[in-house]
């Protein structure tokens, strides 16, 4: 089959990913896009090595007229091949260890680094949508601001109120006239005018969305213990069989049922008809937020993130968390997609708007490019996973006998985790734990960094020194 135009891949691209003929379906791609299949892992390239091993041939092949018969190795070729031999094997040997030390895994900085002539940025807001994949980014967070000291606004258990607008009150340690913090990124319901009395005015608002469709299906595996809607219905198609049978506006859980992306940025129903309402909305957001990513190409949401950051391509490596089991994943026929896309229609009007803004991104940053940096962080991935984790990647809760490292579970279908290897050298295993800690372990170590816990004794002490 030929190749698409460029003309045609700027149309396919500015469509949602529901709408094109080509792409899988967002829940294929979202797997795809972290964590490749042992059949997509980099293959040895023997192309590139029949060269150097054709060359030692040729070499061999040219020596062999110099060992003439004046040499007394011919009249003893047993000596010739036991030295020949003794040095293949030692030159191989150390050809190994060389080979071994080159491909060591460091947790140094990657190429590409940062462009010159801008400073990496260290005062962000994330908006922690739910069902997207932004767990792994919350990780990417969190090693960010764990390795640089920076101040993290944390809520007293691990969501800000949710489901009500954030406010700023809630904030552990946050005081009117205290210093801002550096990173906000734990779930919340978006609340601009409360959110900026916590951060600074240069802080970078960025968020991720999700095609409704796809986020629907999670939502109803993993809420249904706590949606009403959800519970009262069999299963997933009976409930979009009738919808309003089962669904009451207002009714405690059920905004987990219904436009959730619309709801978690913080936005009300349209109070009157047509599209006007939703377009004002969606210029609002336009205003505030940066960049939005796609949870169905994280990996190139990643990049475009790294370069609008200016990090370097190490600091958005990440594993993939929060991962239900595969099995878990009920497809849906086309009929039943149509009409989870009718039922979120504001969710489905706000990811279209950020499907086109996204791709624009992309293509202002560069195809080549982008595939290019795409191909870097997967490779890396890969390599981090074949040396971090215990049977090379995700792992079914049972398996993970740390507790600290062993995800909460929740709903339905089982959440996958990750394992170390054993035996880690101590630098390297304290970067591969943070690779792999969940959030909500992650965010109490966090919080016992910030707010350590007072030692007997010093607390009244502390107290008479304020009197």
């Amino acid at each position: 089959m030929p190749p698409a135009s460029q003309e045609q891949r700027r149309s396919t691209r500015d469509m949602p990913p529901s709408r094109r003929s080509g792409p899988p379906s967002p829940v294929a791609n979202f797997g795809a896009s972290f964590g490749p299949s042992s059949a997509e892992a980099p293959r040895c390239n023997l192309k590139g090595q029949s060269g150097p091993r054709r060359a030692r041939r040729t070499r061999f092949q040219t020596m062999k007229p110099l060992l003439g018969c004046c040499c007394c190795c011919c009249r003893h070729p047993q000596v010739l091949w036991a030295a020949l031999a003794t040095s293949m094997t030692i030159g191989f040997t150390l050809q190994l260890l060389g080979v071994s030390f080159q491909k060591r895994v460091s947790f140094s900085q990657l190429h590409p680094s940062p462009s010159h002539g801008c400073q990496p940025r260290q005062h962000l807001v994330f908006l922690k949508t739910h069902k997207t994949g932004s767990s792994t980014i919350v990780n990417i967070l969190h090693r960010f601001g764990d390795t640089r000291g920076l101040r993290f606004a944390l809520p007293t258990r691990y969501q800000f109120s949710y489901p009500n607008l954030f406010q700023a009150r809630k904030v552990k340690g946050w005081h009117p006239r205290g210093h801002p913090f550096d990173i906000l990124c734990h779930h919340m319901r978006f609340n601009l005018a409360e959110v900026q009395k916590v951060v600074p005015p240069d802080s970078f608002y960025f968020s991720v969305v999700r095609d409704p469709v796809s986020l629907a299906e999670s939502a109803f595996s993993y809420y249904r213990g706590v949606v009403p809607a959800f519970r009262r219905a069999t299963s997933l198609p009976a409930f979009l069989a009738s919808p309003l049978r089962f669904y009451r506006p207002g009714e405690r859980g059920n905004h987990y049922a219904r436009n959730l992306l619309w709801f978690d940025f913080g936005l009300d129903p349209p109070v009157g008809p047509g599209l006007g309402s939703i377009k004002a909305a969606l210029a609002n957001l336009d205003q505030t937020f940066h960049l939005v990513l796609l949870t169905e190409y994280m990996d190139e949401s990643l990049i475009l993130l790294r370069d609008a950051l200016c990090w370097s391509l190490e600091e958005v490596v990440a594993f993939r968390h929060n991962l239900r089991s595969p099995r878990a994943v009920s497809p849906l026929r086309p009929s039943e997609a149509a009409r989870l896309r009718a039922w979120n229609h504001l969710d489905w009007h706000l990811y279209s708007h950020f499907n086109r803004t996204f791709w624009a991104r992309v293509e202002q940053f560069g195809h080549a490019r982008m595939a290019r940096e795409v191909a870097l962080l997967q490779k890396r991935r890969v390599e981090l996973m074949r040396h971090c984790l215990r049977g090379g990647g995700p792992l079914e809760p049972v398996h993970i006998a740390d507790e600290g490292i062993r995800p909460f579970q929740f709903g339905q279908a089982p959440i996958l985790g990750y394992a170390l290897q054993p035996s880690l050298p101590p630098g390297d295993q304290e970067g591969c734990r943070r690779l792999v800690t969940p959030e909500l372990q992650y965010k109490d170590l966090l919080d016992a960094k910030q707010f350590p816990p007072l030692l007997p004794g010093n607390g009244s002490k502390a107290a008479a020194g304020n009197m």
